[in-house]
């Protein structure tokens, strides 16, 4: 809005009786604002409950067969010196159930969930169950790996790495904007292009620059790599991409 010079007129007293109806709902909505976008994010573990999360994280170790393995320093350097990082890799190179226990091995997920989706239901619970085995845990509310479906919440504050469905963390950015109870987001099969992944990626791009300790680590088996790293670059430089 321009700002003028010129005197306003005098206004009459039905104007000024509205005008001075509007300013406090103005003013409320405008302190609403300011409230939310300096309120600090609290917190979601006590300092006990933190130290029992990272008491909690096992020795981690990469299957050699998996091409994944054969580059996790390579994955992990990449995820410490930037936000965002891709990884394209065809089915079966591991990408899916190792690059959550890279994300662990670098210390994510203690303070805050190392969530990871997938499109479909029976996905989240799969690979939950795979990720536990390979941790020598099981899925549970007990455990470090928990995952969380329609009907199904198998999450608690125990919970280090999360699997769900697009739709649980749409839903979830309704009840928390900046995806306070994650540090850590890796969405599963991009290149599948659903309006959930469409939605989900282009809201992470806008959130990064509020949440600047968050890490995101986009993975799929056929992508045009190039393309999302330039939608996720900064000051004009791409996004890694592996």
């Amino acid at each position: 809005m321009n700002e003028h010079s010129s005197q306003p007129s005098q206004p009459d007293a039905t104007n000024s009786a509205a005008a001075h109806r509007r300013r406090p709902a103005s003013h409320q909505r405008n302190h609403g604002r300011r409230q939310h976008k300096n309120q600090a994010a609290p917190h979601p573990f006590t300092p006990a409950q933190l130290s029992q999360r990272a008491a909690s994280v096992p020795t981690i170790t990469y299957p050699a067969q998996l091409p994944v393995s054969a580059r996790q320093e390579e994955i992990a350097a990449a995820i410490l010196a930037n936000q965002v990082v891709i990884v394209a890799g065809e089915t079966g190179s591991g990408k899916t159930t190792q690059i959550p226990k890279i994300c662990l091995d670098l210390g994510r997920g203690v303070n805050a969930m190392i969530g990871h989706t997938q499109p479909r239901r029976i996905a989240a619970r799969s690979v939950a169950e795979r990720i536990a085995q390979e941790l020598g845990t099981k899925v549970s509310k007990e455990s470090i790996v928990g995952y969380q479906v329609r009907f199904t919440d198998e999450v608690s504050e125990h919970t280090l790495i999360k699997l769900m469905t697009d739709g649980i963390l749409l839903a979830e950015i309704q009840n928390d904007p900046l995806l306070r109870r994650y540090d850590t987001l890796i969405i599963d099969e991009a290149h599948e292009r659903s309006l959930n992944i469409d939605f989900i990626l282009g809201y992470l791009a806008r959130l990064l620059p509020q949440r600047p300790d968050l890490k995101v680590i986009i993975t799929s088996a056929t992508i045009d790599s190039e393309r999302f790293a330039a939608h996720f670059g900064v000051e004009g430089r791409p996004c890694p991409n592996y």
